[in-house]
C-alpha cells in the first residue's frame, strides 16, 4: 500500500519532511529566467521551462534527504498548459529520483465530476478502451465540503490503483476557523470532518496501522491537532504551516504517535526559497540556491527530531 511505502521512506530518511514545490516567479533565480527567456521569450512557455529547471535542481539536492515532495498545482496552472507541462515533468523527474508525490490539488465536486478529477490524478483516463495514467501522483489532497459522494470516486481509485488521499480537516490559514470551528451538534465542524475521514479510511489501513485516507491538519492549530489525533488514531496527517506560516516543531509534536510516526510535515518557501532568507542568504549565492535548500531540509529535520 502507498501509505506503507511513505512510512518506509520516512524511516529510511529519518525525516518526516515533505518539500512543497510551490514555485513563485520571485523564487526562481535570475540566471535561470535569463536562460529560458533568451530561448523562449518572456512567455508562458519560458516561465514553464524556468520552473522545471528550478524544480529539478532542488530535487537533485534533496531527494536523498526526504521521503516526498508536494507540488501545489495552482502554482503551475496559472501559466496554463506550459505550467501544467512543468507540473507533469516535475512529477516524472521526482519519481525517477525515488520520491513519493503528494499532488496538492484540493479538488472537490459532485460524484461524476469528482470521478473525472480522480481519473486524471490517481486513476486512469479511458480513451476508447485504452487506459492512461495522466498526472501520476501517489497522493492527492481533497476538500470534503461536498460530502461523502464527492470523496467516494477517489476512494475507489485508491483501492484499485494503490493511491492515497489527504482530506482537509483543519487547515493552517488564519481564517480557517470561520467555517471549520463552527459548532455542529455541540462539537466543532472540524471534528465532524475528522470522524468522516476516519470512517472513509477504515477499509484502507496498511500494515503500519495507518489508512491511505489521511487528513490535512495545520501546524498552526496545535490544540485542534491534538484533538484530531485522539479521534483519528489510524489517520496519517499531512501537516502544513511549519516555518513561514508560524508553526513550530513544538506545536506539531501532537500530530505524531508515541512511536514518532503518523505525520509528514510540509515546508515550501522555507526550503525552496531558503537562499533568499536568513540564515542562508549570507552563506549561499543565488547560483547555490539548491544547496541552500538542502541545508534548510537538514535544519528542518534536526528541528523536528528535537521535538518528536
Amino acid at each position: 500500500m502507498i501509505i506503507d511505502k511513505l512510512i518506509e521512506k520516512i524511516k529510511v530518511t529519518g525525516n518526516p519532511t515533505v518539500v512543497g514545490l510551490d514555485p513563485n516567479q520571485s523564487f526562481i533565480p535570475q540566471f535561470i529566467k535569463e536562460e529560458t527567456f533568451a530561448k523562449y521569450g518572456k512567455t508562458l512557455k519560458g516561465m514553464g521551462k524556468a520552473i522545471l529547471i528550478f524544480n529539478k535542481m532542488i530535487i537533485d539536492e534533496i531527494y536523498d534527504l526526504v521521503p516526498a515532495v508536494k507540488p501545489q498545482i495552482a502554482m503551475y496552472e496559472r501559466y496554463g498548459i506550459s505550467g501544467l507541462k512543468a507540473y507533469v515533468k516535475t512529477i516524472e523527474y521526482a519519481k525517477k529520483r525515488g520520491l513519493i508525490i503528494i499532488g496538492d490539488i484540493k479538488r472537490s465536486d459532485i460524484a461524476s465530476t469528482g470521478q473525472a478529477y480522480s481519473d486524471g490524478h490517481i486513476g486512469r483516463a479511458d480513451v476508447s478502451g485504452i487506459n492512461y495514467e495522466v498526472f501520476k501522483e501517489d497522493f492527492i489532497t481533497l476538500n470534503p465540503y461536498l460530502g461523502s459522494d464527492s470523496i467516494t470516486p477517489f476512494i475507489n481509485d485508491c483501492k484499485t490503483y494503490e493511491k492515497g488521499l489527504f482530506v482537509l480537516a483543519k487547515t493552517s490559514n488564519p481564517n480557517s476557523g470561520e467555517i471549520q470551528d463552527l459548532m455542529v451538534d455541540g462539537v466543532p465542524l472540524y471534528e465532524k470532518v475528522g470522524g468522516l475521514i476516519s470512517k472513509w479510511g477504515e477499509e484502507l489501513i496498511g500494515t503500519n496501522g495507518f489508512s491511505e485516507v489521511g487528513a490535512v491538519v495545520g501546524a498552526t492549530h496545535p490544540e485542534q491537532a491534538k484533538r484530531l489525533r485522539e479521534i483519528m488514531p489510524h489517520t496519517f496527517f499531512l501537516v502544513p504551516g511549519y516555518g513561514a506560516q508560524g508553526g513550530k516543531a513544538e506545536d506539531l509534536a501532537v500530530c505524531f504517535n508515541k512511536d514518532g510516526f503518523g505525520a509528514i510535515v510540509n515546508s515550501s518557501r522555507g526550503i525552496i526559497a531558503a537562499y533568499t532568507k536568513e540564515p542562508y542568504k549570507n552563506s549561499f549565492s543565488e547560483e547555490q540556491f539548491a544547496k541552500a535548500s538542502r541545508q534548510a531540509v537538514i535544519d528542518m529535520k534536526n528541528d523536528l527530531r528535537r521535538c518528536i
